[in-house]
């Protein structure tokens, strides 16, 4: 699925939703509700609005603001740009904040609409190495996605999960879930693994190793070695690093063989 180009469209109308449904899940809060600490380390609910206005913003073409950033979140390179933009934002109120969430976001949809077709399949940086620009925007409605749970996990509050936004962002959590199993989890030649997710996104996953490789396949050459059960929304938040598995030991069913299993939900986690 990763390797084709992603339709236009249908990415340009679920990114469109995707801000509309941030924009209903923000509006109307009181100050405080705006700076609550949410489940990325150095980040409130305010600054993880702020990033994806810095991002959008980036996509536009705008200069990255000249702020003195500072933190132990800050890892990389694109941690420290990230964090300029949300430094910048940080003296807004919440309202104003979301005012200029709906002027980026209204700015990106026009531009994605104009976007030409080779433009839509050129090959572009992006967190991923260089791609199609049109996975470079289903990664942006993952990120969105991701950044959705975060906001609402933060303020205490459900929102849907699934529908076409999730299946389509959740495409993003399948890429190296391979890795996942032999380099984090030492999974051994000939283990078979089988992912049961229920919930929101239901779907069975397979993955099969292979001489030192794992991939995702349609079925198994035999019984899975190894079985993890679990919500897809608990995956969700496992493979983007906002959980752990320990802390959530009573919503993981595992049957086969447990110690890989073990290995293999806590160490999920390939960004953050």
């Amino acid at each position: 699925m990763t390797d084709t180009v992603p339709d236009r469209a249908e990415i340009t109308a679920l990114l469109s939703d995707q801000w509309d449904a941030l924009t209903r899940l923000v509006d109307g809060l009181d100050e405080n509700r705006w700076r609550t600490p949410s489940p990325l380390p150095g980040w409130t609910v305010f600054d993880v609005m702020a990033h994806m206005i810095g991002t959008e913003s980036m996509l536009l073409g705008e200069p990255t603001p000249d702020a003195e950033v500072s933190g132990a979140h800050i890892r990389n390179e694109i941690g420290t740009l990230n964090e300029k933009w949300i430094e910048s934002l940080r003296p807004l109120a919440g309202a104003q904040l979301l005012d200029r969430f709906l002027d980026v976001t209204g700015r990106r949809v026009k531009a994605l609409e104009q976007t030409t077709d080779e433009t839509w399949g050129g090959f572009v940086p992006t967190p991923v190495g260089m791609a199609p620009y049109g996975r470079f925007m289903r990664i942006r409605l993952f990120d969105c996605w991701m950044h959705e749970h975060d906001i609402a996990d933060a303020l205490g509050v459900a929102v849907e999960e699934g529908g076409s936004r999730g299946a389509v962002a959740y495409t993003e959590l399948l890429t190296a879930l391979g890795r996942a199993a032999v380099k984090g989890a030492g999974a051994p030649d000939g283990s078979r693994i089988t992912f049961e997710l229920t919930g929101p996104v239901p779907q069975t996953l397979h993955v099969a190793v292979v001489v030192g490789r794992a991939s995702l396949v349609g079925t198994l050459d035999g019984p899975a070695t190894t079985v993890v059960t679990m919500d897809s929304g608990l995956f969700a938040r496992l493979r983007g690093g906002r959980t752990t598995a320990d802390a959530h030991a009573g919503e993981i069913s595992l049957a086969g063989d447990i110690d890989l299993g073990n290995r293999l939900v806590r160490t999920l986690a390939f960004t953050i």
